[in-house]
């Protein structure tokens, strides 16, 4: 899937030039996590169907017009670069940091808005920028959480099985500080590839109680998961996975018991409002499942967006004006952005941050065990 105008999949060039245009960028094939591009990718859609069915912006239909990143930031600053020749009048989507990171960087140095629906990496943008906005809490925030979620629980001393990434040594760098400071250790496995016998093996030497799994999924987290849960050797780990690998259906398919009581983090709030609560059926409607939190990001990403349109039109604002004078009501609360000095973009700091669990008696249902 290259490219597409949703919800009428129009194929003519002036078809599509009736739309105001937003480009997405989302992961549908591998290497790219594609479920949760899927998830991401509904979430808009449906939000676009209902921006249209209420007239549109100012008269014109919304349309989407999709690029598969694939998880490649070149393939992904190639397609900014496309989807500017097209004339988008904003940029959306990502779900990978590494990703985001490239489409954040070419679309603030044409002067394109983006609003990043998914990915949390601190360091969006190399410098700070004008034209970026972020819905999910910053890595920092989120992991953080997660920590104190880890030190509640009584892990003090915890384990991490890593694979090489920017995204992941920046994870393992905020756990390990934000530990160390209230008396906790992170101890690095030391393996530079993962594999489920070497992650045993170096668990089992460890007086650790925890083990994190910073590493890609479905592989190799899921064979991970399964070695652990069968060696006697680590009856009483924890296994946890930040990153929220166990959200999606494919987890639990892959490993069904095996994948419960891994805690993840998670964006929703402990109870949806009542535009959270219709849109989570349409979602399940729409998906054939329960849907993700990233399909939430993915409708907010699409109601921000409409709201902003609507108010300066399908031309690009000034770059202050555009995320400084949204406020709109998302899924999961009312939305506003504001400057983060330390991550360098517009930031949603009203994002509601969860660690739950799949119940080990119904992994099919999710468990609240901490909120931030």
């Amino acid at each position: 899937m290259s490219g597409m105008v949703t919800e009428a999949r129009l194929p003519g060039r002036d078809d599509i030039d009736a739309h105001v245009r937003i480009g997405v960028l989302v992961p549908l094939t591998r290497p790219g996590w594609g479920e949760a591009g899927r998830h991401l990718l509904a979430g808009m859609e449906l939000a676009v169907r209902e921006v249209n069915d209420a007239g549109g912006i100012a008269g014109r239909p919304l349309g989407l017009v999709v690029r598969d990143t694939a998880a490649d930031p070149d393939r992904a600053a190639a397609a900014v670069d496309e989807l500017a020749r097209l004339g988008v009048s904003a940029l959306a989507g990502e779900y990978h940091s590494v990703v985001a990171r490239a489409v954040a960087s070419g679309a603030d140095a044409l002067g394109l808005p983006f609003l990043c629906s998914s990915a949390v990496i601190d360091a969006l943008t190399e410098r700070p920028a004008r034209w970026v906005a972020r819905l999910p809490p910053a890595q920092s925030h989120g992991w953080r959480i997660y920590a104190d979620f880890l030190l509640a629980a009584g892990h003090r001393r915890v384990a991490v099985a890593a694979q090489p990434s920017l995204y992941w040594a920046s994870g393992a760098r905020i756990l390990r500080d934000h530990l160390a400071a209230r008396g906790g250790t992170l101890v690095d496995l030391g393996l530079r590839e993962p594999a489920p016998a070497s992650v045993c093996d170096a668990l089992a030497e460890q007086d650790a109680s925890a083990l994190l799994l910073l590493v890609g999924h479905p592989e190799p987290a899921v064979s991970i998961v399964r070695s652990v849960r069968r060696d006697r050797r680590l009856a009483e780990i924890m296994i946890g996975a930040p990153a929220g690998q166990p959200e999606f259906a494919q987890w639990a398919a892959s490993l069904g018991g095996d994948g419960a009581a891994v805690p993840f983090l998670r964006y929703l709030p402990e109870r949806l409002g009542p535009l959270g609560a219709r849109v989570r059926t349409a979602l399940r409607e729409r998906l054939a499942e329960a849907p993700s939190f990233v399909a939430f990001e993915g409708y907010d990403t699409v109601t921000v967006l409409a709201d902003m349109l609507r108010s300066h039109g399908a031309g690009r604002a000034p770059a202050t004006e555009t995320w400084a004078r949204v406020s709109v009501e998302g899924t999961r609360g009312r939305i506003r952005f504001s400057r983060t000095p330390d991550t360098g973009v517009w930031q949603w700091p009203g994002a509601p941050v969860q660690v739950v669990d799949r119940d080990p008696a119904e992994p099919g249902r999710f468990r609240v065990l901490h909120t931030g």
